[in-house]
């Protein structure tokens, strides 16, 4: 395997190369890229990531097809159709540029610099192309800002409130466990090495819980799946805690050295019992009896807190209940207990030296990501420009429909950055060839375990594509921008992050030791014993602070927004071989996948006259798509689960986001997509669209 050797590994055709996994998935996995004769030929685990260990899915052992796909964009374009046709002719970049320059230009002599929306996420997770010269771009031109919400949001507010900050158990001591409970999170295909740490622990006698509103790949795995109904996980993790209270398994010397508000929850709770919460769950009493006491007489016990429960109205809700069980038990002093929503709080870089917001001279304009089809509609003044880059918001956002009524408005100016002809870009007028993650030089740390990785490029760029840090230096230097901040270059910047005084678990760490070893752990320490970083310095099970903002100060169960009267109660979850929409448009995922489906449990079926296999018709006033019933016991009544966000088909009629709503969840500005409410009837059984 090549380490450091004179030539660069981009002029080196033949050799094994370390590298790192750029998905936002939270295992971030050390690779090993193998080229011949100038070209990737293989990609593998590296077995000497502590880690994850030499496995990989599927996703990432085909990524040889996705770099060298034939529809990857090797050149700039310029559209010459209606927007949304996808007809464009080649340009070059400086025509490119100049295009793009000029235009933004007359938007901010004619409306303010605020005319102007970037619309990103972490479609690569390398963090100087995801938040680094493209933050500082967008600063210095006073842009308005985009609150980057779709994801964790919801839910990291409301592990916030409880616990401080996104800190919680190293992965690497749960195989200490013996109760892991996975709530909401469909590890096999979102955060595989977690499992593989759970099947250690279960070999030494762990007993693996799911709980989920879908017997996915997870819950077959585990030794015991919960059932549950959508949008009530607070209720069970409520009512887990009536039975701990009531039969003696809290934690009381915890309680008392390590919390506030435990009397109060105490008698809080009183009003869950398991009947109570039985009749908003679906889950049978003796279940939630049998729970809390396998949680509450097991240690230790640790859960797995997923993106599941926070993507409702009452996300940031649910993730802060569920947060107060290990308090309650006290699991968090016990070696591989406590809990993970996230661990980004304990590898938090120098976000402000990366980014730069002291280039930004006003107060900008704040539009929530969730809410970009609204927003491009109806904003006053209107938005009249959009950059778009690592995402695909045609196809990942909110009502979808609403998105691309917006995005075909002739008077928008539409750039996309991106290494294929997305569904957002075709409705660009500029669109820009990217660079893939292995033609890059960045660096990564994951969301859940601790350790810090470096990306240097395996290969040269693509055609003519550019990364996201040389397009805003070509963009800033087209602009007119002379600030020193434009002039900082790859390894500039890396140390500019790497410089982190306020968190001293990065203390040693640099780029030359990161050079010499491809990842390295940060000292991090764990969340007890210890001051948190929550106003009291302990965990909140009574928060003031969600108090003063007119939120229960307690956890509590709250229902979910009203959706109107359709009868399932729709989950579009992520399915097996794509991540969010990346991989969706590449042939061998979609054959791995097979077909978009739509899981109905099979009583609902046999009412509407739905088989195994039928084509069926999913709308609701938002929208409509037509997706392949899949019917069984793997969904409660009345919960309609889809699988996977599919790239358009000929029918252009596999858009599940076209049927989410873009309301905002309670906390953090978060996304409700597990929130809406939709009809299902058979294809051809002459049923008619009511509430569309």
């Amino acid at each position: 395997m090549q380490r450091r050797v004179s030539l660069p590994w981009t002029e080196q055709p033949d050799g094994v190369f370390p590298s790192v996994c750029s998905l936002d998935c939270p295992d971030q996995c050390g690779l090993l890229v193998h080229k011949k004769d100038g070209r990737i030929v293989k990609i593998e685990g590296d077995p000497s990531h502590p880690v994850t260990l030499g496995a990989i899915c599927n996703k990432v052992r085909h990524l040889t097809e996705r770099i060298y796909d034939p529809k990857r964009l090797a050149y700039p374009l310029k559209r010459t159709g209606p927007k949304g046709e996808g007809k464009f002719e080649r340009i070059g970049w400086d025509e490119a540029l100049k295009t793009i320059a000029g235009r933004w230009k007359e938007l901010i002599a004619e409306s303010g610099p605020e005319a102007i929306l970037p619309y990103s996420f972490y479609g690569n997770m390398g963090r100087i192309g995801t938040e680094g010269m493209d933050r500082r771009f967008f600063h210095r031109l006073g842009s308005s800002e985009l609150e980057r919400t779709i994801c964790e949001s919801a839910g990291t507010e409301g592990y916030r409130h409880t616990m401080g900050g996104s800190y919680g158990t190293d992965p690497e001591d749960t195989v200490h466990a013996k109760l892991i409970v996975m709530w909401g999170i469909n590890a096999v295909s979102t955060n595989m090495h977690q499992v593989t740490i759970a099947e250690k622990a279960r070999k030494n006698g762990a007993t693996v819980v799911a709980i989920d509103v879908h017997r996915n790949r997870t819950a077959r795995w585990a030794d015991w799946f919960v059932p549950i109904r959508p949008g009530t996980d607070a209720a069970l993790a409520l009512g887990m805690m009536h039975v701990l209270f009531a039969e003696g398994l809290a934690n009381e010397a915890f309680l008392r050295e390590y919390t506030v508000g435990h009397e109060e929850l105490r008698e809080h709770v009183r009003q869950y019992d398991p009947l109570a919460v039985s009749a908003i769950t679906g889950v049978p009493p003796e279940d939630i009896v049998r729970l809390a006491r396998l949680y509450g007489g097991t240690k230790p016990a640790f859960i797995r807190i997923g993106n599941g429960p926070q993507h409702h109205d009452n996300g940031g809700m649910c993730v802060r209940t569920i947060a107060c069980l290990p308090a309650v038990t006290g699991s968090w002093l016990d070696l591989g207990g406590g809990a993970i929503k996230g661990n980004g709080g304990h590898v938090a870089h120098n976000d402000k030296a990366l980014t730069r917001p002291d280039l930004r001279r006003t107060k900008p304009r704040s539009v929530n990501m969730n809410r970009i089809g609204s927003a491009l509609l109806e904003l006053d003044p209107p938005i009249r420009s959009l950059y778009v880059y690592n995402s695909n918001p045609a196809i990942v956002a909110p009502d979808t429909n609403k998105v691309r009524e917006g995005l075909r408005r002739e008077d928008l100016f539409t750039v996309v950055h991106d290494l294929f002809l997305t569904e957002t870009a075709a409705y660009a007028d500029i669109v820009l060839p990217a660079t893939s993650s292995l033609e890059n030089t960045d660096f990564y740390h994951s969301y859940w375990h601790h350790y810090v990785q470096i990306q240097e490029p395996v290969i040269a760029p693509y055609g003519e594509s550019k990364s996201n840090v040389e397009t805003f230096r070509l963009l800033a230097e087209a602009m007119g921008f002379e600030d020193e901040a434009f002039r900082d270059t790859e390894d500039d910047l890396i140390r500019q992050a790497l410089n982190a005084p306020f968190n001293p678990a990065y203390d040693g760490i640099t780029l030359e030791l990161l050079r010499e070893k491809p990842f390295v752990k940060v000292k991090a320490k764990p969340p007890l014993p210890g001051k948190l970083r929550t106003p009291s310095g302990k965990i909140e099970l009574y928060s003031k602070a969600m108090e003063r903002k007119g939120l229960p100060p307690l956890p509590t169960f709250v229902p979910l927004a009203d959706d109107g009267e359709l009868p399932f109660l729709f989950i579009p979850g992520p399915n097996h071989n794509f991540l969010n929409s990346t991989f969706s448009n590449n042939a061998k995922h979609a054959q791995m996948e097979k077909s978009p489906k739509l899981v109905l449990n099979e009583l609902d079926a046999a009412e509407l006259g739905i088989a195994d296999g039928d084509a069926v018709r999913v709308w609701n006033a938002r929208g409509e798509c037509e997706l392949t019933a899949s019917v069984g016991r793997d969904v409660l009544r009345g919960v309609a689960v889809s699988l996977g966000l599919w790239a358009d088909g000929p029918d252009g009629k596999r858009a599940v986001n076209a049927l989410t709503p873009d309301r905002l969840a309670d906390m953090g500005g978060g996304a409700a997509f597990f929130s809406g409410r939709v009809g299902v009837a058979k294809i051809g059984a002459g049923s008619r669209r009511d509430g569309a």
